[in-house]
Order: structure tokens, then C-alpha cells, then sequence
């Protein structure tokens, strides 16, 4: 691993799950996403085989503070994008963008997942999918914290106003906005020291890294086709 100075994003991170960020409840979600993360809903519990694999592994490459928050800030990361790409069935008629879309649903749902359970297995709190951000607490009062890249609520709520092609033009604006943001997060995971040696966190980092680099390659070319002709 890297073993420059951690990042800030990378940094904040730790700072959030310090002052108890990982808040198992969802009562902060934004008010703009009519329509739930569609995930699963029961509480996520340590199996006794993935604790004994967590164990071994730890044995060997331990996870560190920075790999608990990337972790759990990359649940909020995911829990909006799956929200931003619900909206296209009724946002959009483009099938580019659907299919775009389906794909983040299916692959960020079952990311969410894994990172959930990586997180039981280690008797870490499991935060729920919360697209308004990751829950942290300063001087008592509880504070949602946006991960690098995600949405403010003006931008959900702008979104979630957008039609036909305006929408498909904020989306992948948005989106990319949003993808860059999951790779900035990786990279300060990497460029922390000590952190992403624990073997799931390292290829699941590594995947997140390649595949949201691919898909920003493909939406840049897609803005590009309607920068020339109108339509992605």
C-alpha cells in the first residue's frame, strides 16, 4: 500500500466514524427522493463463518480506521447514486440512460451488501443506505456528512424536477460528478498508511476504482454526443 499521508476525504472519513458517524438509523434521509433504496431492510448480522474468514484475515493484513470509514461512507456514496438512477424510469425515455442506470442499481445494491457484511463480520456498526449522507455527532448534535462527490439537496431536488433530455444531461453531469468522488475516495484510502491491506477492502476499492473510471469514460462520451448532436 501507499504509504503517503492520508487525504482529506480519507482523513474526514475517520474523523466521522471517531464521533460515531456509522448511525444505524435512516431518519435524516432526503425529503427530495420519493422513491427508497430499494435494499434489504432486515438487520445485517455477523455469520459465523464470515467471522471466523474476518478473523483470519486480520490475523494477517489488519483493517484499520481508515478502512471502517471507507466502508461506511461508501454505503451513503452508493445509497444516493441508487436514488439518482431510480428516477430514469420516470425521468426519461433514453435507452442508453436506462440501461446506464439499471446497471448502477444492480452492481451499487449488491456493493452495498458486501460492505455491510464486511462491516458485521467485524462487530463495526453497520450503517442503513442513506442517501442524504453519512451520520456523524459534533458537540452533541447530530450532522449528516456529504462523502466526496455526492449531491447537495438542491442538486437532488434539480434532478428530480429534470425531464426528457435535461434530465439525461444532469444525470450524467451529476453522475460524474458523483463517480469522481468514489475514485478520490479510493485513492485516499490507498494513500493512507496502513490502510486497504485487509484483502476484501483491497479488491472491493480496487473494483469501485476501475469500474466508476470506466463509466465516467463512457459518460464524458455521452455528454460529448449531445454537445454534437442533441441526444446521447
Amino acid at each position: 500500500m501507499i504509504s503517503s499521508v492520508a487525504g482529506r476525504g480519507a482523513l474526514a472519513l475517520a474523523v466521522a466514524v471517531s464521533l460515531g458517524g456509522c448511525a444505524s438509523s435512516s431518519s435524516g434521509a432526503l425529503q427530495t427522493a420519493p422513491t427508497p433504496v430499494p435494499l434489504q431492510r432486515a438487520p445485517i448480522r455477523p455469520t459465523p463463518n464470515g467471522t471466523a474468514k474476518a478473523q483470519a484475515d486480520s490475523a494477517r493484513y489488519p483493517y484499520t480506521a481508515a478502512d471502517i470509514a471507507f466502508m461506511s461512507g461508501m454505503i451513503s456514496h452508493h445509497a444516493q447514486a441508487i436514488v439518482m438512477a431510480n428516477w430514469a424510469p420516470t425521468h426519461t425515455t433514453t435507452r442508453s440512460i436506462r440501461i446506464l442506470t439499471e446497471r448502477i442499481i444492480n452492481a451499487q445494491s449488491d456493493e452495498i451488501a458486501i460492505m455491510q457484511q464486511w462491516l458485521a463480520d467485524r462487530h463495526q456498526p453497520v450503517p442503513e443506505p442513506n442517501p442524504a449522507g453519512m451520520k456523524m455527532m459534533m458537540s452533541g448534535v447530530e450532522h449528516q456528512m456529504l462523502m466526496p462527490g455526492m449531491l447537495t439537496a438542491e442538486q437532488m431536488k434539480q434532478l428530480d424536477a429534470a425531464q426528457g433530455k435535461d434530465f439525461d444531461r444532469q444525470f450524467l453531469t451529476f453522475m460524474i460528478q458523483h463517480h469522481k468522488g468514489a475514485t478520490s475516495m479510493v485513492r485516499d484510502l490507498f494513500n493512507t498508511y496502513g490502510a486497504g491491506q485487509d484483502e476484501l477492502v483491497f479488491k472491493f476499492a480496487s473494483d469501485v476504482n476501475v469500474d466508476q473510471t470506466t463509466e465516467i469514460d463512457r459518460m464524458e462520451r455521452m455528454l460529448a454526443e449531445y454537445a454534437g448532436s442533441g441526444a446521447p
